[in-house]
């Protein structure tokens, strides 16, 4: 059998100079993307090269010796680095095959007509070759893309980084820069949502939010950027109103934070320190909870400052919260639902389950200990953040005693 192809080397390099011609041809009519990517004449040596290849390769097996896969590896990652579809690199290598088992047979049945039937075993062993040739290229092609998308993962997560942790000047070509290779424009309608620990997560959630600037739930357009300290997301909105993040988040099932709407990427840091205080607003159990900031901003003033919080608490209910256990709870959850049923005693006793009496008494206790009254609108407000810091506290300390959210509670007379 290599007897054979040596007598026909000289016809057989003309017949693949020819089918090489042919392939690149029928390869530049066909196939768009080399079209782009390749002239003629570069595509024909590049074929006219693999056919050679492959002969190459039949012979060497014929000699029990190993295919040499250096060139297909490194057409793979050529290919790969250029933007070349995989399936159009493989089509290629496809009919240059059937291309090279043709052209042999041919130039056999010219040489030697008689011959013909010793090739048969060559089929065998030319198709192994082929697919060696074939595995090497798409490997190398697969792990060059692989890599790409990896440097691409990186680079967008610095990109979004220098957006969100605000890097450079909120005016300056940082920020700007980045938008533009993220694809967002100079100026539109941003938002920032932070989530909390648990739920399905941004980037794996619902609505397919997760690819790079593909669009989510609603035809909002997300970037998710994961980290050890959480699950950022910067939205575009469009013309979309910022209720419609609701819709996005609701099937991620987690506590979110969410910001004021922002114009340009340069305001897109401060947006994200208003979406983590709008986060710690939501109540850290009752499940899922989207906080939108503007919804909640005499909470997320309390939560903004620590030191006057632990203050506020002090100063407004210190008197309360010296009480045993089980007085202080009763007397702050009577307050958080007669604050949530907007100053309604009879609406309170219904969420608490007891007479308008028991509740009035209550009130009345509380404005005796702490010195306000909830006729006053200011004490109103003090009583209100005061609260609003308890709970917080109790949500970052879950281990120190403290209001329970509004619900059932036991039936007292005072």
């Amino acid at each position: 059998m290599e007897r054979i192809i040596e007598e026909i080397r000289e016809d057989l390099s003309r017949r693949i100079t020819v089918a090489a011609d042919r392939l690149a041809d029928r390869t530049l009519a066909e196939d768009p993307a080399y079209a782009a990517l390749l002239g003629r004449a570069e595509l024909r040596e590049r074929i006219h090269h693999n056919l050679r290849q492959a002969v190459e390769g039949l012979v060497r097996s014929i000699r029990g010796l190993p295919v040499e896969l250096a060139d297909a590896r490194a057409t793979g990652t050529l290919r790969a680095e250029q933007g070349l579809p995989l399936a159009s690199l493989l089509r290629t290598y496809r009919r240059g095959g059937r291309l090279v088992w043709q052209t042999l047979t041919e130039a056999v049945a010219a040489h030697d007509p008689a011959a013909l039937p010793r090739m048969l075993p060559a089929a065998a062993v030319l198709w192994d070759v082929l697919d060696q040739l074939t595995d090497a290229v798409a490997d190398a092609y697969r792990r060059t893309e692989a890599a790409r998308c990896d440097r691409d993962r990186e680079r967008r997560a610095a990109l979004l980084d220098a957006l969100l942790d605000g890097a450079g000047p909120s005016d300056g070509p940082a920020a700007s820069e980045a938008a533009a290779q993220l694809g967002l424009p100079e100026r539109g309608r941003f938002t920032v949502v932070v989530l909390g620990p648990g739920g399905a997560g941004g980037a794996g959630g619902a609505g397919g939010a997760g690819g790079p600037g593909e669009p989510a739930a609603g035809g909002l357009r997300v970037l998710w950027r994961i980290r050890a300290d959480g699950e950022t997301g910067l939205v575009e909105l469009g013309h979309h109103p910022l209720e419609s993040v609701r819709e996005l988040l609701g099937p991620l099932r987690a506590r979110a934070g969410v910001s004021p709407v922002v114009q340009t990427p340069g305001d897109l840091a401060r947006a994200r320190w208003l979406a983590a205080l709008a986060l710690r607003t939501a109540p850290a159990s009752g499940g899922p909870c989207t906080a939108l900031l503007d919804e909640r901003l005499p909470t997320a003033l309390v939560a903004s400052q620590a030191e006057l919080a632990g203050r506020l608490r002090q100063v407004v209910l210190g008197p309360v919260l010296a009480l045993p256990a089980e007085d202080r709870r009763v007397l702050l959850t009577t307050l958080g639902t007669w604050l949530t049923c907007r100053g309604s005693t009879t609406y309170a006793a219904q969420q608490l389950y007891c007479h308008r009496n028991t509740v009035s008494n209550r009130l009345r206790r509380l404005e005796q200990l702490t010195g306000r009254t909830l006729s006053d609108p200011a004490h109103v407000v003090e009583l209100a953040l005061a609260h609003a810091a308890v709970l917080q506290q109790a949500a970052a300390e879950p281990a120190a005693p403290g209001p329970k959210p509004a619900g059932r509670a036991p039936r007292r007379s005072g």
